[in-house]
């Protein structure tokens, strides 16, 4: 009988535990739609400005079109924002989001570029 309780606390135990992570995850991917999205939709515009040229006119089109292809997915905002430097390795490992982010980049791998 007591193993039986004790099974079922541990069972309890780690049913808590993957809610507790399935939050951060969410949270996590919050933070990417609420703050990095604006960052990275400023540094491609900033980006395009500075390499418009003739051979690349970058209108408001390219601009428009490379806006909705890097925010289109969670993972493609967080690649952009790990390319353009707004955020770095190191800042993921400091904030705890190292995990998530491996984890939104395996289950979104088939959006990334």
């Amino acid at each position: 009988m007591e193993i039986i309780v004790l099974i079922a606390f541990g069972a309890l135990f780690w049913l808590i535990w993957q809610l507790y992570k399935a939050k951060k995850f969410t949270q996590f991917k919050q933070n990417i739609e609420q703050n990095l999205k604006a960052k990275v939709i400023m540094a491609i515009k900033e980006e395009l400005a500075e390499t418009r040229s003739e051979q690349y006119p970058n209108n408001a089109c390219h601009e428009q079109a490379t806006i909705f292809y890097w925010t289109q997915y969670k993972s493609r905002i967080l690649h952009a924002a790990l390319e353009r430097e707004i955020i770095t390795k190191e800042w993921l490992e400091k904030s705890g989001n190292i995990r998530n982010a491996q984890h939104l980049f395996h289950v979104e791998q088939q959006f990334l570029p």
